[in-house]
């Protein structure tokens, strides 16, 4: 699968802002940034996130194209694809990207909190990343 046919949504600049928190490049375009935020995470083959959680609102994800996955701290990873839905609630350590052999998209909806923030953490290592499935 192909970039261009992984969502109706903009795929989005190089996600230069928060590179240091991937592994691999991966694409943003923010949709709305006004009550509730939603951004289009578009990722190349292999790319993924660090490790982070999500402090007081938690987030949903809303997969639109692709294959990739989705892992929580000392949780099996889950295959995630076009249609799938993940509700991560907050304080729970994971992190989300795309299968080795697919691009992957998703729509980031932050659920809206008082005092909500994000905490990055360490990459998800090649060992981690290459057990999968």
């Amino acid at each position: 699968m192909s970039e261009e046919k992984l969502s109706v949504f903009p795929m989005g600049e190089k996600n230069d802002a928060y590179a240091r928190y991937f592994v691999g490049q991966s694409y943003l375009k923010m949709l709305t940034t006004e009550g509730v935020v939603i951004g289009n995470v578009t990722f190349e083959p292999g790319c993924r996130n660090n490790w982070h959680i999500h402090h007081q609102g938690g987030q949903i994800l809303l997969v639109t194209g692709g294959r990739g996955y989705y892992q929580e701290w000392g949780k099996p990873a889950r295959e995630l694809n076009a249609g799938d839905v993940v509700n991560i609630p907050p304080e729970v350590k994971h992190w989300h990207g795309a299968a080795p052999d697919s691009w992957f998209a998703h729509l980031a909806v932050e659920v809206p909190a008082a005092g909500a923030s994000n905490e990055w953490l360490e990459p998800v290592t090649d060992a981690e990343y290459g057990s999968l499935k």
